[in-house]
């Protein structure tokens, strides 16, 4: 006889989140939400995605009366999806890091682009982007909450999701590993120098030896400041050519499509990563906060 374990109340909660990912309840994931809410941490009303129905969902399942949504947590909306302006992407990869089921696709320096099916409309990917070339677009027309999404789309989103932090639970062991490989053989290779060391026959062997290491580390050192040089250059001048396409689309009276509504925590996103880039070298100036984006809307 197979032994089958029961649910347990975070599973079941989870079973009844949408699994967008947003983050929009204050916690990372919709798993870590589930446990808090199950544990008694967090209240069962701050899915903005799941709207009335999800808490009404939830509610039931917990024998609680239903409540409104927290307002703090968002309003629920028609589910977006998000639309990259391919003639201002620089390639950066920042949103690709940021999608929680990784539905942008792209290489560095290439132009990325979204996945329609794949994308919960978290808006994850809009904080990042250093030039403002992601709109997020209402698809699902006056439909919101769990009308807007499936259970099969929610399940669909929560493997993706679950995949995702595998695989970079997976290179995170790797790095590790390369890490922990490379400190293991400074040990083997510093003996294996000062073996050689003994047996040279003069002191002139020697210091030409460890010149010619010298020379080399230099080269290399110079090389590889070279390549970053390099590398900045260009990403500053997609920058630039970035800043001048959207001068021309001011002029042309169409702005930034993705600047207003914004909340104060996103736009604390948005600041940290312009400083982000100016520790980099990639800014002159660090961003000012735009009073634009003082809503909570978002």
């Amino acid at each position: 006889m197979i032994a089958t374990h029961p649910k347990s109340l975070a599973d079941r909660i989870e079973d009844l989140l949408p699994q967008t990912q947003c983050t929009k309840c204050g916690y990372p994931a919709c798993r870590p939400y589930a446990e808090a809410i199950a544990s008694g941490d967090a209240n069962y009303n701050q899915c903005p995605p799941g709207g009335v129905e999800g808490v009404a969902r939830l509610a039931a399942l917990l024998g609680k009366p239903v409540i409104a949504l927290n307002p703090d947590n968002g309003v629920e909306r028609p589910r977006p999806l998000a639309v990259i302006d391919e003639n201002v992407c620089i390639g950066c990869t920042l949103c690709m890091q940021a999608c929680p089921v990784d539905a942008i696709v792209g290489a560095a320096k290439q132009m990325h682009t979204i996945i329609p099916a794949l994308c919960t409309g978290c808006d994850l990917c809009v904080p990042p982007c250093p030039v403002d070339c992601i709109a997020m677009i209402p698809v699902t027309g006056e439909k919101t909450g769990w009308d807007a999404w499936s259970q099969q789309e929610a399940d669909a989103a929560r493997e993706r999701h679950d995949r995702r932090l595998a695989r970079l639970e997976r290179e995170r062991e790797a790095a590790e590993a390369r890490a922990a490989a490379r400190q293991a053989a400074r040990p083997g290779q510093a003996a294996s120098d000062e073996a050689q060391a003994s047996v040279a026959s003069a002191d002139a062997s020697a210091e030409a030896t460890e010149s010619a290491e010298a020379a080399e580390a230099a080269e290399a050192a110079e090389a590889a400041e070279a390549a970053e040089a390099k590398k900045r250059a260009i990403i500053q001048a997609a920058l630039e050519r970035a800043r001048k396409k959207k001068e021309e689309l001011a002029k042309a009276g169409t702005g930034p499509r993705n600047t207003e509504s914004v909340s104060a925590d996103v736009q604390a996103q948005i600041d940290a990563a312009e400083e982000r880039r100016r520790r980099l070298g990639l800014t002159d100036e660090p961003r000012a906060a735009n009073p634009q984006n003082d809503s909570t809307d978002l």
